[in-house]
């Protein structure tokens, strides 16, 4: 499905700086506040009723005034989660924090390809390398809260790079949320028969790419499924968590899959994943259509370790 073609641009300010963004776009029209009705009638958009029961809040951010939650009506994703040694998942890992064990000796990093078709602030594609990590302070059984990340329904996550395709994806994304955000050019395609993908390095070669074969999707009825994702962030010194909220409408999923072809080459992506010694895949999540909503980081006390 490809992205609605918006050939002109226009300049506004975010944050101190200044940004285009596609004329009569979202963003342009609505700032945030976007008009859920005339969304409704995008026929890319299978409902808002997901929306509805989440009001935006307006609050002052380190992008200046801004409206929270960040709304994507119609995305599609792809996740790989490997096994990783934790003692290499701790050389990036920082201190504050504990890795979520899958084993004795191994903890769980995920490349996740996004695309983004319908958004409050348009048409982009984003993809994250991750290390599942417990939530901080919680005291609860290692085994209950990597069952629960591997079913994929509530995760938390530490994450080390976080490339987008816009401008205001990245500035958004850096300077208000904290995360390892740079641009490149990257390609994500997600339908129900194949998920293919591509992250240039800054040379224009490959960075981080994946093809595979979609698993079969599942649907779900508006609502009935929505996992959570939780990532920590330590702008300016001090710990903040980030809530990301989707609602599934179609996923499928496979364990140990055969014949995933994650290709490495050169760039950050590549140098994140080899850092941890990522190794076999424990499992592929292809979700062929979900919404979601993004909140702004809140500050958050993290007990020292």
């Amino acid at each position: 499905m490809a992205p609605s073609t918006i050939a002109d641009t226009v300049d506004i300010e975010l944050g101190g700086r200044t940004v285009s963004v596609p004329k009569g776009g979202l963003f342009d029209r609505y700032r945030m506040n976007t008009d859920l009705d005339r969304v409704a009638a995008d026929p890319r958009v299978p409902g808002v009723d997901f929306f509805r029961s989440l009001p935006k809040t307006a609050v002052e951010s380190a992008i200046g005034p801004t409206l929270t939650p960040n709304f994507y009506y119609r995305m599609s994703k792809a996740q790989v989660t490997m096994l990783a040694p934790l003692r290499a998942i701790r050389t990036r890992l920082p201190a504050d924090l504990e890795p979520l064990r899958a084993g004795p000796r191994t903890g769980l990093v995920s490349v996740v390809f996004f695309r983004y078709d319908v958004c409050d602030i348009d048409f982009y594609t984003e993809v994250a390398v991750a290390i599942a990590v417990r939530p901080p302070g919680r005291r609860r059984l290692a085994p209950l809260d990597t069952a629960s990340t591997v079913a994929f329904d509530s995760t938390h996550a530490y994450v080390l790079s976080l490339p987008v395709n816009t401008e205001i994806a990245r500035i958004r994304g850096h300077d208000g949320y904290g995360f390892p955000k740079w641009t490149t050019d990257i390609d994500v395609d997600i339908d129900s028969r194949r998920v293919t993908a591509r992250v240039a390095n800054e040379h224009g070669g490959t960075d981080l790419a994946l093809s595979v074969d979609t698993p079969k999707q599942r649907r779900s009825a508006d609502g009935a499924t929505i996992s959570t994702l939780t990532s920590y962030t330590r702008p300016r010194d001090s710990w903040h968590e980030t809530l990301s909220q989707t609602n599934v409408l179609a996923s499928g999923s496979r364990l140990f899959p055969r014949h995933v072809d994650l290709e490495q080459g050169s760039g950050r992506l590549t140098d994140d994943l080899r850092s941890v010694e990522a190794g076999r895949v424990l499992r592929l999540d292809v979700v062929t259509e979900c919404q979601n909503a993004l909140h702004l980081p809140v500050p958050i006390a993290v007990p020292a370790r």
